[in-house]
């Protein structure tokens, strides 16, 4: 059955189809069935049925014969180390960790912050949380002590898994004075650490609290697989809020499982035994989704990887893994490959590399500008599919659906809604638009299996974030169009959409045109303050290795390509080269940071700014315009 068909027999019942796709998933009761309404435009998924995620990702596998098959690749060209665990040794590991939190008086219900760098024991913690019915909320490994505090006293865990150090390029990052930091900041205290002692920061432990992670795990009894209700929360994942307040995104179990089963064939098209990819992070949602669960539950082999896109040792990394491990599907943000990209313009690191084995390269994390995904086409000679979701989703809203119809690519459209998603175009009145037309996405009530059901011990402030702009729909936050043929067109966050002079105007599309330029690597554009017309849209362009020519030049060139590819009424006039863009550690660019920089507004150090110190450039830069001039 091809995308349409299958969409269609979606759309024409709901209920059937997701209990079709239940069957995936090895049940301790099955669910009566799909779909439960709580009124107030709440929705829960197989809330009546019992399950347990850690026995659908590690044991089932172990029991029907495949317990010699590789579960996890630790690649870690950072330490120079790679280690491969089957799917009995994770049984194995998980069971005994599982058991050291027992040990501990940790039980179904209770939350586990984990706080843990790229190494498989992260993958452990995740499973062993899962396996007795802990509520894990794994926090990036590094986080500020102040960011660890807040969410501390949100989940009140009861005990925290945390390594001693995580490893950058060329230094150590200590994680055990920000755990320190963070449970004297926070009011709520852990009863138990279990810490990883990394050999190269072991740390010191602190008597009556802390315990060594190795000793607890040697003299645990191994815990067995405790069955959950569908609605109980597998996890909790914060992500940033407007009011600065991180807000605690739920994943209910059962849901997470049957829609994380789909989209690995579905969408990614792998096998049961075939190598899958995600270059992200544990405490991302693709690491929740892409490293850790589905391609568990499915059967796959996933790939836990301790370095980055660049320099551990060059831009070839991610090809070299490839090669090596056999990846069919690799997943990574578009940020890494314009690293790539900016690094190795030319491709000439992939000529080392046989990279036959993979069938297609997939983007998310944010938008994918046109530009990058040609270039990965054109060096790679592979399909790329760009795909859109949210943390809140937990998987893709939109992408294409190739293990069931490899779909025609529309460059800059991460293709179409997937099953469970009725996604719609309005303006702000809540009315549809015409296709081809700018407005906010909308997704229509119920979301599908999955997605966030609520934020944890925070149902109005839910109800307030994703209910009210438009009742009887989660309002997305994304703004963008969908042409004749269905294909959805990304163009911003919603707060990216600028007013210049009465049109409303995406800065995403000039970041298309900017991205073009044959000597631009990455790009920025911000709308801000203008006493004439409103807003005024100003670029920032990081140039690629090896550009020598004078900056006002290229600048004058993208303003001009601008003016051409977009018309005069962008009223776009400034850009700015820049050495680099202010990000998060997961890749996203800091655009309301610059905005409130460059209009000399307050702003809070975003708690996931990859370094600091960009702000001031960024700053300086900006005055060279008439920017940024206050106090």
């Amino acid at each position: 059955m091809g995308y349409r068909d299958t969409y269609a027999s979606w759309q024409n019942d709901p209920e059937s189809y997701w209990m079709n796709a239940a069957g995936a998933i090895t049940w301790d009761v099955a669910p009566t069935k799909a779909l439960f309404e709580r009124g107030n435009d709440l929705y829960e998924w197989y809330a009546d049925a019992q399950v347990n995620g850690c026995y659908n990702a590690v044991d089932r596998h172990v029991e029907n014969g495949r317990g010699s098959q590789v579960a996890i690749i630790h690649d870690s060209p950072i330490t120079g180390t790679k280690t491969k665990i089957t799917y009995a040794d994770l049984q194995t590991r998980v069971a005994a960790l599982a058991g050291a939190l027992v040990a501990q008086g940790v039980t179904k219900g209770d939350r586990v912050i984990i706080y843990m760098p790229m190494v498989p024991e992260a993958l452990d913690a995740m499973l062993a949380c899962a396996r007795i019915g802990a509520v894990h909320s794994v926090v990036f490994g590094g986080f500020a002590a102040n960011e660890l505090a807040v969410r501390i006293d949100d989940c009140t865990p009861k005990a925290i898994l945390a390594a001693s150090c995580g490893l950058e390029p060329g230094r150590v990052v200590e994680y055990k004075p920000l755990l320190d930091g963070a449970i004297d900041l926070a009011r709520h205290k852990p009863d138990v650490c279990l810490i990883l002692q990394r050999e190269q920061h072991p740390c010191d432990l602190t008597e009556g609290r802390d315990i060594n992670w190795q000793t607890a795990v040697d003299s645990a009894e191994p815990a067995d697989c405790v069955p959950v209700a569908g609605n109980h929360p597998a996890y909790i994942l914060y992500t940033s809020g407007t009011t600065g307040a991180p807000k605690g995104v739920v994943r209910h179990t059962a849901g997470h499982l049957v829609a994380l089963h789909w989209t690995m064939k579905n969408i990614y098209d792998v096998d049961p035994g075939d190598v899958f990819w995600a270059a992200s992070d544990v405490g991302w949602v693709v690491g929740h989704s892409y490293i850790c669960y589905a391609p568990l539950i499915a059967g796959n082999t996933t790939i836990v990887f301790e370095g980055k896109p660049i320099g551990t040792p060059d831009a070839g990394t991610f090809w070299r893994i490839i090669e090596e491990h056999n990846v069919r599907s690799f997943f990574t943000a578009p940020t890494a490959i314009r690293a790539v990209k900016r690094e190795d313009p030319k491709g000439e690191f992939l000529a080392h590399y046989d990279i036959s084995c993979l069938r297609a390269l997939y983007l998310a994390g944010e938008r994918a500008d046109p530009d990058t995904i040609e270039w990965a086409q054109e060096k790679l000679g592979k399909p790329v599919y760009d795909h859109w979701w949210q943390t809140e989703t937990g998987y893709t809203i939109a992408g294409n659906p190739a293990g069931l119809e490899a779909l025609p690519v529309k460059i800059g459209s991460p293709t179409v809604p997937m099953p469970g998603y009725d996604v719609q175009i309005l303006d702000d009145a809540g009315h549809a638009v015409a296709p081809g037309e700018l407005g906010a996405i909308a997704i229509k009530l119920p979301l599908p299996p999955g997605t966030l059901p609520t934020l944890w011990n925070a149902e109005e402030r839910y109800k307030k974030s994703y209910l009210t702009a438009f009742p009887g729909h989660y309002e997305t936050g994304d703004a963008g169009m969908m042409d004749e043929d269905g294909y959805l067109y990304i163009m911003a966050r919603t707060d990216d959409v600028i007013n210049v002079a009465g049109h409303r105007l995406s800065t995403g599309a000039m970041e298309e045109v900017l991205a073009g330029h044959p000597d631009v690597a990455e790009c920025a554009v911000v709308g801000v303050s203008d006493a004439l017309k409103g807003q005024a849209p100003v670029g920032l362009v990081c140039l690629s290795n090896g550009v020598n020519r004078p900056h006002d030049e290229i600048t004058a060139e993208c303003v001009q390509r601008v003016r051409d590819q977009i018309g005069p009424v962008a009223a776009f006039k400034q850009a700015l080269v820049v050495d680099r863009l202010p990000k998060t550690r997961s890749g996203k660019i800091l655009r309301g940071t610059v905005v409130s920089i460059a209009d000399n507004k307050p702003y809070k150090m975003p708690a996931t700014i990859d370094d600091p110190v960009i702000l001031d450039e960024i700053k300086a830069a900006l005055q060279t315009i008439g920017y940024a001039k206050g106090d």
